[in-house]
């Protein structure tokens, strides 16, 4: 059997707040919207790779969602690592930095982190 990643889902409380976030701090945009009784699913993508970052938005909830230890994240290349941390700096949406690793990571507005590497060499 062989899988392929097709894409990631993030529970958000505000669907509007969330696709702004993650198409001015990352350049995702709508590629895919299905809506149903209660909620509302968005497929953000970045137009160049298949993955899309699925936002779930259940109308009904207000309460933030638990998560947990924030041990998970995902990882996002940018294509100019040092234009890219000085904007997300500049927002207030650097959350942590490792320097030795060269890489930071931002939260967006639900508190999902988000890590932000460099090109590959």
């Amino acid at each position: 059997m062989k899988a392929q990643f097709c894409h990631e889902n993030f529970n958000v409380l505000d669907l509007k707040r969330s696709m702004a976030f993650y198409e001015e701090a990352l350049g995702l945009h709508e590629v895919r919207r299905v809506e149903g009784e209660g909620f509302t699913l968005v497929y953000m993508g970045d137009g160049a790779t298949g993955f899309t970052l699925e936002l779930t938005w259940l109308q009904d909830r207000t309460e933030p969602y638990d998560l947990g230890d924030e041990e998970f994240h995902l990882a996002f290349q940018v294509d100019d690592f040092e234009a890219a941390h000085a904007f997300h700096k500049e927002k207030g949406w650097v959350c942590f930095e490792n320097e030795a690793m060269g890489i930071y990571f931002i939260k967006d507005p639900d508190g999902y982190w988000l890590e932000i590497l460099p090109p590959r060499k």
